[in-house]
């Protein structure tokens, strides 16, 4: 998931049965033995860009399936030829029902890439140490994946017949603008395949204390859409001898600092309000009562104020563009001719990225310097409803799983293959039951881990609630 939304939540008043550190060692019972050693094999398959394979993944999956009693008719690999390697699979679980719609979950096993000199532990090996499962691919998103592998295993092994068919699709392409996207693929060219009343997805969860006890649960509902813009600046350049106050470089850096400086106007959902209202209650602290505060008046300076020194929270309250790769000159000893930058974009749901780029002309204030939009991941992200037909399930359950925890439903300030599904009318939510820390456990960064705690609660938690939805 791209910045798959963390938000720091640095609560320490909740109780939960699920208190104890994460260092605290575990018994696993023989269904989670089983469990463990799927999600071993997935993380330790190689699924990044560069060096992995998802079909290879894909393969070993679906051969789980089929071992389990799974026809050839229910399990659907697919890939196309430009792009051998980044193929995914459909597993569809039938349900009795003719008139309940089928329900969808969705997961790309596709990772960011990581450099084996740059980690502490081998990135591709599963290493469980101090409470905590590392290694590329932990929290985003192959204990998720392996959640709703091993969910549709159980049932078929404990004979369960639901109402509602049950629907996988394991995708590659979800960390990548540029590769082939499996969701992307499957809404445009197997719609029929997927269609399903509502899926399920990353991207919601809650977070701990820090210390390995759950303190908010989050139930995903909406998010960004992720854009890329690169300013350039131009000019003839010359010899390094003979500078000239009209530098590309310095002309793209007064664009930069100035881009630094500002902030998109504040935005609110009716989930963003409902998160800063639940989450605000819930720290019951200076920043809590401004969350509130905001909440119910946007334009409340003060609470924005200090909302704002919360990364998180600033990035929930708008559009965000930042800076990500530099590039300029073309000889030590020239005048640079040309200087760009790439400038990352999280997109409020509901505006257009023409606005953005629009507005990014707008704060650089330079008529000199291009503004251009380099890459369109897929449509604009919209608002999710609201749904309590999704909402009670998850939020029943918590009480029995998480008891003393609240659950708010939150948008994700990044952005996941969601939006495709959407784009055909399928509402995409990321349940609660899963969790991790308040620093992002390394997701897209170095030594990205999972508490192990967390995967084996959140597995049981989900087991339920996908039971609870399909009836």
């Amino acid at each position: 998931m791209k910045n798959a939304a963390t938000v720091a939540i640095g609560l320490a008043t909740l109780t939960s049965l699920f208190a104890a550190q994460p260092g605290a060692a575990q018994t696993l019972r023989p269904d989670q033995q089983a469990f463990r050693a799927l999600y071993k094999e997935m993380v330790e398959t190689d699924t990044s860009i560069t060096t992995g394979s998802c079909t290879a993944l894909a393969g070993k999956v679906a051969a789980r399936f089929k071992a389990a009693g799974f026809t050839d008719a229910q399990i659907t690999p697919f890939s196309v030829p430009d792009h051998p390697k980044e193929g995914g699979l459909v597993v569809v679980y039938p349900g009795s029902s003719k008139t309940v719609k089928p329900m969808l979950l969705l997961g790309h096993i596709d990772v960011v890439v990581a450099k084996r000199e740059d980690w502490v532990r081998d990135p591709y090996a599963l290493i469980e140490e101090n409470g905590y499962f590392y290694g590329r691919g932990t929290a985003d998103m192959k204990a998720l994946d392996a959640i709703w592998i091993d969910s549709l295993i159980r049932f078929k092994q404990q004979g369960y017949h639901p109402k509602r068919t049950i629907k996988l699709a394991l995708t590659c392409g979800e960390e990548t603008s540029w590769a082939f996207n499996g969701a992307s693929w499957l809404a445009a060219n197997k719609p029929d395949l997927i269609a399903a009343e509502f899926a399920l997805n990353e991207g919601g969860g809650g977070r701990s204390d820090g210390h390995g006890k759950l303190v908010i649960s989050t139930l995903h509902v909406g998010e960004k859409t992720a854009i890329n813009y690169r300013i350039e600046a131009t000019n003839p350049g010359g010899h390094s001898s003979a500078p000239v106050k009209e530098n590309a470089i310095y002309q793209l850096s007064d664009a930069l600092v100035r881009l630094r400086g500002y902030d998109f106007p504040v935005m609110l959902t009716d989930t963003t309000k409902a998160y800063f209202r639940t989450a605000g209650a819930a720290r019951g602290d200076a920043m809590g009562r401004a969350m509130i505060a905001l909440s119910a008046n946007p334009a409340d300076t003060a609470a924005l104020a200090l909302v704002d020194t919360d990364k998180s929270y600033h990035s929930m309250l708008r559009t965000t563009c930042v800076a990500t790769l530099l590039d300029g000159g073309h000889a030590n000893n020239a005048l640079p001719q040309r200087a760009g930058a790439n400038i990352n974009c999280r997109i409020f749901p509901g505006v257009s990225p023409d606005a953005v780029r629009d507005q990014l002309a707008a704060v650089i204030a330079d008529p000199a310097l291009s503004v251009k939009q380099t890459d369109s991941r897929g449509p604009i992200a919209k608002p999710v409803p609201l749904d309590p037909k999704i909402i009670g399930p998850a939020q029943t359950l918590l009480a029995k799983y998480y008891p003393g925890v609240p659950l708010s439903p939150m948008m994700s300030t990044g952005a996941t293959d969601g939006i495709f599904l959407e784009a055909i009318g399928i509402p995409v939510y990321g349940p609660p039951g899963t969790y991790g820390d308040p620093d992002g456990n390394g997701t897209h960064g170095l030594n990205e881990r999972a508490i192990v705690k967390a995967v084996y609660s959140g597995r049981d938690y989900l087991f339920d609630l996908i039971k609870a939805y399909a009836g």
